[in-house]
Parts: structure tokens; sequence; C-alpha cells
């Protein structure tokens, strides 16, 4: 079952441009980037997390954030959403013309301190003054919460953990709260006792939900976050992507794939499997090498006349 606009079931962010490519030791360079937001605007996508306003030492392949921004297509319905980390990265946002923002709180404290450089109690305290800033400029505002499902260092988070900080940064009133499985841990049941738990603590908020398929679950907790309550699935196009503060988190869930299975359940997205798959074949041939995506390999099912 394929496609072709109108009304949608589940929105899909795309996340390729800035979570797959950050993890790059290659740069991409911009033209190629602002191509691969182009491509999934054609596709058929509204949601594009584009960039990420952090300091180029940190992650070097987001250097180019500012540029990236000044060529991506305006297209009335497509919003782009921007990492932000502190008042500096907020303020490149703004002038840059930012839709939205992605705020990150990491659920435990030492991937905090080596993702951010501070504690978890700090992430939340920069995430509230973050958040007031943005609603005073009218920016869309949305938070993470990260390593939700487990930590490479810290081991298992505990679910109620979770929901605590799903608390306290709802309180912020964000339009959107994410729950990010950062190293591909999550299982279905675990998946729907927190986006349930989640949509009890904060049910003026959307939800949205962020896999990795590191150890072949993503697609699996991608379906049981739908029936839990979630709205929105984060994918990046090819599956391409990773942390570079976490060890081995490889694999984001592949949008064309997502398609595939949603709309063979289907579930309407308002997007095009055929040409995200093509542009994931595309994105390996920039990267040098072989996408995870299946999709772009199998072929659609049935297949188009």
């Amino acid at each position: 079952m394929w496609h072709s606009g109108g009304p949608v079931d589940v929105t899909v962010l795309e996340v390729a441009p800035r979570d797959g490519l950050q993890n790059e030791a290659e740069i991409v360079i911009t033209d190629d980037k602002v191509r691969l937001i182009e491509r999934s605007v054609a596709a058929g996508i509204r949601r594009i997390e584009a960039v990420s306003f952090v300091h180029p030492g940190r992650v070097p392949q987001m250097a180019d954030a500012e540029a990236v921004m000044a060529d991506v297509p305006r297209v009335s319905g497509v919003s782009y959403a921007g990492l932000v980390f502190n008042d500096r990265g907020l303020d490149r946002a703004l002038a840059a013309g930012l839709d939205e923002i992605n705020v990150v709180v990491v659920a435990t404290d030492t991937l905090s301190d080596r993702n951010q450089g501070c504690t978890t109690e700090v992430g939340i305290e920069r995430w509230h003054a973050l958040a007031r800033r943005a609603a005073e400029s009218g920016i869309r505002r949305t938070v993470t919460i990260a390593a939700a499902f487990g930590c490479p260092f810290e081991g298992e988070v505990a679910p109620a953990t979770v929901l605590e900080l799903v608390h306290r940064v709802a309180e912020a009133g964000p339009e959107e709260i994410a729950l990010a499985d950062t190293i591909g841990v999550g299982t279905p049941d675990r998946v729907r006792t927190l986006v349930t738990g989640a949509r009890a603590a904060a049910p003026h908020a959307d939800l949205r939900c962020h896999f990795h398929n590191t150890r072949n679950t993503g697609y699996a907790n991608a379906v049981a976050a739908l029936d839990a309550g979630a709205s929105v699935l984060d994918a990046s196009t090819g599956g391409v992507g990773g942390c570079p503060f976490a060890p081995n988190a490889t694999g984001n869930i592949a949008t064309e794939d997502l398609l595939y299975l949603l709309h063979r359940m289907g579930i309407r997205t308002g997007i095009e499997p055929i040409e995200v798959a093509e542009t994931g074949q595309w994105l390996g041939s920039v990267l040098g090498r072989p996408v995870p995506a299946l999709l772009g390999r199998a072929g659609p099912f049935p297949s188009p006349t």
C-alpha cells in the first residue's frame, strides 16, 4: 500500500542530515547535505532535523549549520529542527531561521557528562532556561530524553527514573517530548511501559520516539511505540547514524524500511518510500559504502505499476 500525500496517521521525522551524518569521520560537503534535505522534502517528508548548533570542535561534521540552513528549500508545511545545547546554540538557531529546537537531556550522569559536559540535573536546568527563551521567541520546543532505555556506561536505566525525567522536563511546557534509545537496547515491552507512562506524565505534549536498530529491535520497538500512543517516529534515510559519544551506538532505523512497514500496515505517512529508498542509495554513493537500509536493495512489494 503506497501513499502519496493526503491525510497522515503518523509523522516521520527525518534525522539523517543531523543524527545520520554526525558520526561520519569524513566530512560531507554542504551541497550534499542540502541535496539530502531537498530530496527528503521532494519525497514528502515534512519534519527534518537538519542541523546541530554545537561547538564545531565537538562535532566537526555539523560545523556548517548556518550554511546548510541558508540553502534549504523553504516549502510551506516543512519544519526544520536543530539540536541546541546552550544559549549560544539557541542564538544561532534563531538567526538561522529554525522552526523548532530540540534539546537533549541525558538520563544518566555518565553519558550526560560525555555528551554535554554536565550532569543530568544541570541538563534539566539548561532545558528549562532554553525552553523559556524559545517560548519568548515563538519557536517550537522539543526535548529528548537520551539513553531512556539503557546507558553504555551505567547499564540499565529504571523506567521510574525516565518517567520522573519526563515529568520534570514537561514542567517547561514543551510541545513535544521524545524518548530515545540511544544505543539500541530497547525491547517492545519496555517501550510500551515508557510510552504509556510518558503519556500519563505529560498529557499535553506530543510523544515522539527515537530508535536505533543496533540489536535488530528498532522496527519492533517502533510498532510498539505507536500501539502505546506515540504519534511521531524518528528515522534516518539509509539507516545511517549513531552517537559519537556513546560506544557502538550505530544504526538508526531506516526511513525507507520504516515506511514500508507502516504502509503495509495501512498507516499513512504522506511520504513516498520508493523516493526515500532512492535517496538512501544516493546517500550510500556520497558516503562511499552501501547503506544498511534494505528497501533499496529488495525493492517494494507489490511492485508499482
